[in-house]
């Protein structure tokens, strides 16, 4: 989840109208206005190229997955049609067979055929990823791909180390026209990735051939926009991205815009301004505050759905650095921290205070937890349990304000990234309620995102807010907590824990932990199995885990994010409603399957 800046561009609301009134694109057809929350920043130089980070290639619109992955709650494998029209997933999802759409064409009328999903699987190859990883011995990777006609191809995995991420991964896969693009491989690319996936002589010196060509991919600027989307790039400027329907699209007829229009846009106030002028038809999930929600909803026509959204926000610890080392000062801060409240100053339009410490969504947990998520400790507001905590970890209290177990001073810093400003105004009321407690308690901002995750890999920080419960697969909820950043290294099929601040474990938790109920765990060996056994054993595993985290809070949850967005039902209407699994898919998505409708007197 892509969290923007507060920034300090905010546009001129008559400018914005101004411009509202002279498209000279409009269209008897309609036109179809919002943001791309996966691309701020549009770049009218860049190549119209999917795998290029600043790449014209929009998801749902010009740019087309083989499905669309669903919204559920504990099944990853959900999904509606994209390039695929229909899938058979076998029963242990070894293999896939994917069925194209009869007749589908791309946008300069050639057919979309089998051979383009696997030259398309060729170019994920230099990119890499779980299906498409070249380490033989790595999780879920695609061992064959066989071409059974035009129109169908079957995907298998190695059954050597099968992954539950295998099918996701292969439906995810961006596809392209190999006409366009086949210069980009050399003619011998399948026999080279023969060789790269074995152990054979040559087969390193493979592998870096395969991966020196993702450079090439990312920079591939094709002459012109051949889409199997709903719509093609017109041309692009500073300011947008004007797009056209595609007419050869499988589903044209029920493509409700004839054009789209993506804006540009740097920071969240400028989302705010279109939102409140009326400009966007939709806009995906953007941190509002109160007020400006106020405002935005005040607006003709704008209303604002709401859904699941698998993210979670906590507050995580060094635990290399004392006293968060110390089970009981974890505890105690748990104690201490009135969720509700740094939720409602936080996040108040875009979560809600988590129920507890688990790892899971209040939504998923109740989903894998059952019964059982009312047996784990919800760590409600009780300063007195806290102070007990702090007395059982050794801490003293002296003239009001708690010190360290030598009587040295205690003061703690919670490190943010400036520019998210629901993490900045949670951080400080964290540390708000702590001093009112009599624990000095400070925030330091970082400059930007990338260097904040940067030093907290390195260790720097005591705590630090980080995003957890990224679902829907089990597998990459656990990592959040007891993967790579806890000192669990998997590498060649095996796994292994190194020493807090060394290879990017910043978390620094114990590799065994004695969990009431359930003995010695180490949850990095369950979180890792969470990839590859069948959905009853995971159900155990992340009962498992779930306790886990509740007992030893390697984070303290604060809120669980809500999908909170806003449509416009002026100009079309059919959007999906509150819960709705298409809210996290882009309003690209919405208009290619036929769910959005245009109003008729428009």
């Amino acid at each position: 989840m892509k969290r923007l800046a507060a920034a300090a561009v905010v546009l001129c609301l008559a400018a914005v109208t101004a411009a509202c009134g002279g498209n000279a694109d409009s269209s008897a057809g309609g036109v179809f206005t919002t943001i791309d929350a996966l691309k701020p920043g549009i770049d009218a130089n860049a190549p119209i190229n999917p795998y290029n980070p600043k790449g014209n290639a929009f998801r749902g619109y010009n740019a087309e997955w083989l499905g669309w992955t669903k919204n559920h709650l504990t099944d990853p494998n959900q999904f509606y049609p994209g390039v695929a029209q229909s899938w058979q997933i076998a029963p242990d999802q070894s293999s896939i067979t994917l069925r194209l759409h009869p007749g589908g064409k791309w946008s300069d009328g050639e057919p979309i055929t089998a051979k383009d999903v696997k030259f398309s699987i060729g170019l994920a190859y230099t990119q890499g990823g779980t299906a498409y990883a070249l380490d033989p011995s790595a999780a879920g990777t695609a061992s064959d791909i066989k071409i059974v006609d035009d129109r169908t191809i079957k995907i298998t995995q190695a059954a050597k180390n099968p992954s539950s991420s295998f099918v996701r991964s292969v439906m995810e896969t961006v596809i392209v026209p190999e006409h366009v693009w086949r210069g980009v491989l050399p003619a011998d690319f399948w026999q080279r990735l023969k060789l790269a996936q074995s152990d054979a002589p040559g087969a390193e010196v493979a592998r870096a051939g395969i991966t020196s060509l993702a450079d090439k991919v990312i920079s591939f600027a094709p002459p012109r926009d051949v889409s199997a989307g709903p719509f093609v790039l017109k041309r692009v400027n500073p300011g947008e991205a004007l797009l056209v329907k595609n007419k050869n699209f499988y589903n044209a007829a029920n493509v409700a815009a004839d054009q789209v229009r993506i804006l540009n846009y740097t920071g969240n106030e400028q989302v705010w301004n279109y939102l409140v002028s009326g400009r966007l038809d939709s806009a995906p999930f953007t941190a509002v505050p109160a007020g400006v929600m106020r405002r935005i909803t005040e607006t003709p026509g704008n209303a604002v759905v709401r859904g699941y959204s698998p993210v979670s926000e906590g507050l995580a610890f060094n635990q290399s650095r004392k006293p968060y080392d110390n089970v009981h000062v974890r505890r105690a801060l748990a104690y201490l921290i009135d969720r509700r409240q740094v939720t409602k100053v936080a996040s108040p339009e875009g979560g809600t205070a988590s129920l507890t410490t688990s790892g899971l969504h209040q939504q998923a947990a109740k989903a894998w937890l059952g019964d059982g998520l009312a047996a784990l400790d919800p760590y409600r507001h009780d300063p007195a349990r806290a102070a007990n905590e702090l007395r059982a970890a050794g801490m003293k209290k002296v003239a009001g304000r708690w010190t360290m177990p030598d009587g040295g001073p205690w003061k703690m810093t919670i490190n943010v990234p400036a520019s998210f400003s629901d993490w900045l105004a949670g951080a400080k009321a964290v540390t708000s309620q702590l001093n009112d407690a009599g624990i000095d308690a400070e925030v330091v901002t970082t400059a930007d995102y990338p260097l904040y995750l940067e030093e907290m890999a390195a260790g720097k920080y005591d705590l630090g807010f980080w995003l957890v419960a990224l679902g829907p697969a089990p597998y990459n909820i656990f990592q959040r907590l007891y993967g790579a950043q806890n000192g669990w290294q998997l590498f060649g099929g095996r796994l292994r824990h190194v020493a807090p601040g060394t290879e990017g474990n910043w978390m620094g938790g114990a590799e065994v932990i004695d969990v009431k109920g359930a003995g010695r765990v180490n949850p990095g060996e369950l979180a890792v199995r969470l990839n590859s056994v069948p959905e009853a054993e995971q159900r155990r595993i992340v009962s498992t885990l779930a306790r886990t985290a509740n007992q030893d809070l390697p984070v303290i949850q604060l809120w669980d994010y809500v999908n909170t967005q806003v449509v416009n039902t002026t100009r079309f209407t059919g959007f999906p409603g509150n819960e709705s699994d298409a809210l996290r898919l882009t309003s690209g998505v919405w208009l290619q399957l036929g769910m959005v409708k245009r109003k008729s007197h428009i």
